[in-house]
């Protein structure tokens, strides 16, 4: 009995362990670059509807065996390449618009859900090319709001609103935007090259003014002091020494002669610098005419396009159309054709399956005639007598006779009622020459001919 007790006290406690044991390799830790997705049964939503998976990020969780599984989701950046070529702005000028895009597994709670429903057992590359798609859309919806001069410019303004509308729909797959970083934008109309050359031409030309403006300003600055210098020392020498007044005199004319070279250079310098910014203007003007020549080339390249293509679609169409309408009449003829060649087919087959029953018919009657033609012959107008009387009577029978008027002859004579009633009934043609007029001869038991009394042989004196 206490080695029994034993025994039952050792398998509860191994069931113990080997449930403990179970237990802890169930339960799942959560690395912090990663994302687990617990999927199976794990609960309701808030709403009452089944939860599709749990997501849990820098934590752990007991996994339940059978009901429940996991997975994990790499929150490492994945750096996405989106050369975009060709985008069309608001101005109608395709540019191109190389970028790196860097985005990552998201582990904000609703967007972390989404991730596990969309993401869960993609590979990176397929990750890639799908955050691709949705910035390259994205990409050309914005660069299509805006003017290249806000764009080239005002990076700060682009990139904010790439970030906003690219991120936005970035989080409904479970990714979130990490960085933009735009290397250079460039046109195939040469369009932001003129508007660099135009600013580099305006940043020249101010530069060159206020040069010339601060020149001025010190050599007036100087000749201004000077002057006042030696004002004050010719007022204060003028009652000491009355011979400086000529030679002031002579000081003041050149200084008047030097501040009229003075002027003269700085209107020189003024025409210089206006004849630049003419010079300048004349390229920006000559960048757009040229940017503008080459859009309505563009534009009447499309224009030219869209007619031919839409010509050569209606030509086809209107061939398929043509070659359908005949398919069908030539199907509907051979459909005419085989109904008429099936009908003249069947009546073929009526006429004939009528003519063997009647000769199957009338070897039937001559057999039954012990195989004389003449008795099968008397057999079928034996059967048909009725009939040829009938259409004998049928000939007179509706002969109208408004008035009739007889003389009677005299007594043992035919009366001549009754021999009007007789060339009546002999106008009917005999039967007899009913058959001679067919071809054939009258049986015997119907009556014969009678025949016209053969001539006496002439009497010839004897010798």
């Amino acid at each position: 009995m206490p080695s029994s007790a034993l025994i039952l006290v050792t398998l509860v406690v191994i069931l113990g362990f080997s449930m403990i044991l179970v237990i802890l390799s169930r339960y799942r830790k959560c690395p912090s670059d990663k994302v687990m997705v617990i999927y199976g049964k794990v609960g309701n939503n808030s709403d009452g509807s089944n939860r599709s998976a749990k997501c849990i990020h820098g934590g752990a969780s007991f996994v339940w065996p059978v009901i429940q599984d996991y997975r994990f989701l790499d929150l490492t950046p994945i750096s996405i390449s989106v050369d975009l070529t060709k985008a069309l702005s608001r101005q109608n000028i395709r540019i191109d618009v190389p970028s790196r895009f860097t985005v990552g597994i998201s582990t904000e709670g609703g967007v972390m859900q989404n991730a596990a429903e969309r993401l869960l057992g993609l590979k990176l590359n397929e990750i890639q090319e799908l955050a691709r798609d949705i910035i390259f859309g994205q990409l050309r919806l914005i660069i299509a709001t805006m003017d290249i001069e806000e764009i080239n410019t005002d990076r700060d303004k682009f990139l904010e609103a790439v970030s906003t509308n690219v991120e936005t729909e970035l989080k409904k797959i479970g990714l979130r935007l990490i960085n933009v970083n735009v290397t250079d934008i460039t046109d195939e109309s040469g369009y932001i090259v003129a508007l660099g050359r135009e600013a580099a031409a305006k940043a020249i030309n101010d530069a060159k003014r206020s040069v010339a403006e601060k020149e001025r300003d010190g050599s007036i600055g100087e000749a201004n002091a000077k002057r006042d210098q030696r004002i004050e020392v010719a007022s204060a020498d003028s009652l000491a020494i009355s011979g400086e007044n000529t030679a002031q005199i002579q000081i003041a004319q050149s200084n008047a002669a030097r501040r009229e070279k003075e002027a003269e250079a700085l209107r020189l310098a003024m025409a210089a610098e206006k004849v630049q910014m003419a010079k300048s203007l004349e390229e920006s003007y000559a960048a757009e005419k040229e940017a503008e020549v080459a859009r309505a080339l563009r534009e009447k390249a499309t224009l030219e396009a869209d007619v031919l293509v839409k010509a050569e679609i209606r030509k086809q169409q209107i061939e398929i159309e043509a070659e359908a309408e005949a398919e069908k009449i030539r199907r509907h003829a051979k459909g005419e054709a085989d109904a008429i060649f099936m009908q003249m087919e069947a009546q073929a087959r009526g006429t004939q399956e009528v003519l063997t029953k009647q000769a199957l018919g009338l070897a039937q009657i001559v057999d039954a005639a012990g195989g004389n033609a003449s008795d099968a012959l008397r057999l079928m107008l034996a059967d048909k007598m009725e009939e040829l009387i009938k259409v004998q009577v049928e000939a007179i029978k509706n002969i109208k006779i408004d008035k009739v008027t007889v003389w009677d002859g005299a007594a043992g004579e035919k009366t001549a009622t009754a021999g009007f009633l007789s060339g009546l009934m002999k106008s009917i043609p005999p039967m007899n020459e009913l058959f001679d007029m067919a071809g054939m001869q009258l049986p015997d038991f119907l009556g014969q001919q009678k025949l016209a009394p053969l001539a006496p042989p002439a009497e010839t004196d004897g010798e």
